[in-house]
């Protein structure tokens, strides 16, 4: 029965591969603004690329060009998007904002890629917007806006509902963007970075808890940058700075940029997505000035602190459960081997018709070294185990390798609960942890043992209970009306 529950079902064609069994990145979000003409297109196209990993579906960008704003956004990966502009010196200006896209909210249209942008009567546009995270109260003030005669362009994205509410406050408050941004993080709950474009100013800001990564960096004395994270600060040669704090905007215009807090209210605790720092950013990454991969190899060495186990090698899930596979090597004195081989060219989803062929890519995305799996005991470490699927999948290719015996350890405590912040998590059904006790998925997995990264540790290595640990506990820092 447990096993029927946990085995893999795929609907229609067109269905996400449920072998790439991991939460997948919320959106990658990245800015860039300048007094002076520089060269917008090869800054975002790097800027994006470095996110790539946030989002892989679609991109987009809106450059300022001499007052105006024009927009290129397709479906697919940044190279790939960018190929397809035969005139680059058209994205040439003196300020640009882009995105990286894995939906949440609103599904895959391409009526939902971003940047968003509002025209004026003569059609022309006048602001853009980029937004990673999501609203919990997005359907209510979306239908709120449209019985007042405001249209939306959307199927449906809470990212739009944000450019809809700043423009109606700009249009009340004679186009002051503090003001505007102000009022609009008063009606929205929820996670939200967001970095915003008009036609003389830049504006980025973060929700009351940021929730949602979003820092800063300098080009050079006049040129500032914004980004997700900071390897997309060190892809265009800039330094960083700081991130922005929670509940802070940063506006820029030809003169300065000007720091502020969205509301006088008392501001919540920092309560950033944990979930950051064990997969989403990249391992070069700070995040709150805290070194990604450091926190990834820690968790390995609490793992081996945690549960010690006798093993003749341990190996790494490619390419985030490898710095805590290092971690958990370098505790217990069980050597590292990158037996895993990654192809590094595969896509992330497949449109795959008969079951069987399915079941074969993970072997097209990990394949073994099988000369040191066989009669050896083995330690694999992962991120982290969501539906169960890949895990399971991979240890059966372990098993016919002639492992002896397999010790499965996730870097992260055990996910029973769906993100509603801004990443694309199965439901509670689906969650292997939230539906069995771990002898259970033990079983399940067919593995010798099985372990999970505690919460107290988890902490432990990040420093503080100051991060969201929704998906680990259940408890959101932002209130969820779930049905």
């Amino acid at each position: 029965m447990i096993s029927q529950l946990f085995s893999p079902v795929f609907k229609g064609n067109n269905h996400r591969n449920d072998s790439d069994d991991k939460f997948h990145e919320e959106c990658g979000v990245f800015g860039i603004y300048s007094p002076h003409k520089v060269d917008t297109f090869s800054l975002i196209q790097f800027g994006l690329f470095s996110l790539q990993h946030r989002g892989q579906e679609a991109c987009g960008f809106s450059v300022l060009r001499d007052g105006f704003i024009l927009s290129h956004k397709s479906e697919g990966l940044v190279l790939d998007s960018f190929l397809e502009i035969a005139n680059s010196k058209c994205y040439h200006g003196n300020a640009v904002i882009g995105h990286t896209r894995y939906s949440t909210e609103g599904g895959q249209s391409k009526k939902n890629i971003q940047p968003f942008f509002g025209e004026d009567s003569q059609g022309k546009s006048t602001i853009s917007i980029v937004h990673n995270g999501n609203l919990v109260n997005a359907k209510k003030i979306r239908k709120n806006l449209e019985s007042k005669g405001i249209t939306f362009l959307s199927e449906y994205s809470d990212s739009e509902v944000i450019l809809r509410l700043i423009q109606r406050y700009l249009h009340k408050y004679d186009n002051n963007l503090e003001t505007a941004i102000q009022k609009t993080t008063l009606d929205i709950q929820g996670a939200y970075s967001v970095i915003v474009l008009t036609k003389n100013k830049m504006a980025a800001f973060r929700d009351p808890n940021g929730i949602r990564p979003l820092c800063y960096g300098m080009l050079n004395e006049k040129t500032y940058i914004f980004s997700s994270e900071t390897c997309g600060i060190d892809s265009v040669g800039g330094y960083y700075i700081r991130d922005l704090f929670p509940g802070e905007m940063a506006i820029v215009d030809q003169k300065s940029i000007r720091f502020s807090l969205l509301t006088k209210k008392k501001y919540t605790k920092r309560r950033t997505c944990s979930f950051e720092y064990i997969y989403f950013s990249r391992p070069d990454s700070l995040i709150e000035n805290i070194n990604v991969y450091e926190i990834r190899e820690k968790s390995g060495e609490k793992l081996y602190e945690q549960y010690p186990v006798e093993a003749d090698v341990v190996i790494g899930v490619p390419d985030s459960g490898v710095p805590a596979s290092i971690g958990f090597s370098k505790a217990s004195g069980i050597p590292f081997k990158p037996i895993l081989v990654k192809n590094k060219y595969i896509g992330r989803s497949f449109i795959l018709p008969k079951q069987e062929i399915r079941e074969r890519i993970v072997n097209l995305k990990l394949n073994p070294i099988l000369d040191e799996i066989k009669g050896k005991r083995i330690v694999i470490v992962d991120d982290s185990i969501v539906r169960g699927t890949t895990s399971r999948r991979l240890v059966s290719i372990l098993r016919k390798a002639g492992a002896r015996e397999i010790h499965f350890r996730s870097a992260s405590p055990p996910i029973i609960g769906p993100c509603f912040l801004g990443v694309d998590t199965p439901s509670k059904k689906d969650l292997i942890s939230h539906n069995l006790n771990k002898d259970e998925i033990a079983k399940i997995l067919d593995v010798d043992s099985l372990e999970f990264l505690s919460i107290k540790n988890l902490i432990k290595i990040l420093g503080s209970r100051n991060y969201c640990f929704g998906c680990f506990t259940g408890n959101y820092p932002v209130h969820i009306h779930k049905k």
